[in-house]
């Protein structure tokens, strides 16, 4: 089955074909970058140069893997709209991906694992999950504060991409993993194993996970 993998929940982008097998073989055809500020304006040409590159027509996609979130506000509202308009017309399934779970499975580890990814201002995205048999299930996930996070972490494996979160981490004695920034080829996996099971939305029940409000949402609140 061929994929379209995208990710627009960071300053950067991308979007990418993949082919899926049987069980969890998932092979990235071509990954494309997408830079930051522009996603709008990249996002559908860049799929559409993608599919006319390898040769294939927009109705060959046999499902979009999205990341869902955690991440900017602008980014994801861009790349969820483009997916949802995409699966509408062409009638195919999505299958959302939380950036916080690939994570998670992508440290190895086993048991308690708190993922975190910086979310600027000072705090974090943090999704604790229990890992097993190359599955996560979610316990919760919370917008933390950079120096919350690290009580938050106790008892687990704190994996994460960014360096100064994995070294506050290790000074509090904290066992860490620090891993790559996933790219398509670990989020297609796990957006196919989660098609496998069943894990779809229509395009209307599509929903971004921001974890945190948007700035107009907090100003209302604070001026009534």
């Amino acid at each position: 089955m061929l994929l379209l993998v995208a990710d627009t929940s960071g300053k950067n982008g991308s979007v990418a074909l993949a082919r899926a097998g049987s069980a969890s073989e998932v092979e990235v055809i071509e990954s494309v970058p997408l830079a930051g500020g522009s996603f709008s304006a990249q996002m559908v040409p860049q799929i559409a140069a993608l599919l006319a590159r390898h040769r294939f027509g927009k109705a060959e996609i046999g499902a979009f893997v999205v990341v869902s979130g955690p991440g900017s506000f602008t980014g994801l509202r861009v790349g969820l709209a483009a997916i949802k308009a995409l699966a509408e017309v062409l009638r195919k399934p999505i299958v959302p991906v939380s950036l916080l779970e690939v994570v998670a499975l992508t440290s190895g580890a086993s048991g308690k694992v708190l993922a975190v990814l910086d979310a600027g201002r000072g705090e974090v995205y943090a999704g604790e999950y229990q890992l097993g048999g190359g599955r996560a299930e979610l316990l919760r996930e919370q917008l933390l504060p950079n120096d919350e996070f690290l009580s938050a972490a106790c008892g687990s494996v704190v994996a994460t991409p960014n360096p100064i979160l994995a070294e506050m981490a290790r000074n509090a004695g904290l066992s860490v993993s620090a891993v790559e920034l996933p790219g398509a080829q670990r989020i297609a996996r796990l957006g196919w194993r989660k098609m496998q099971a069943g894990e779809t939305v229509a395009p209307e029940q599509l929903e971004a996970n921001y974890m945190r409000r948007s700035d107009a949402e907090i100003f209302a609140k604070n001026n009534p």
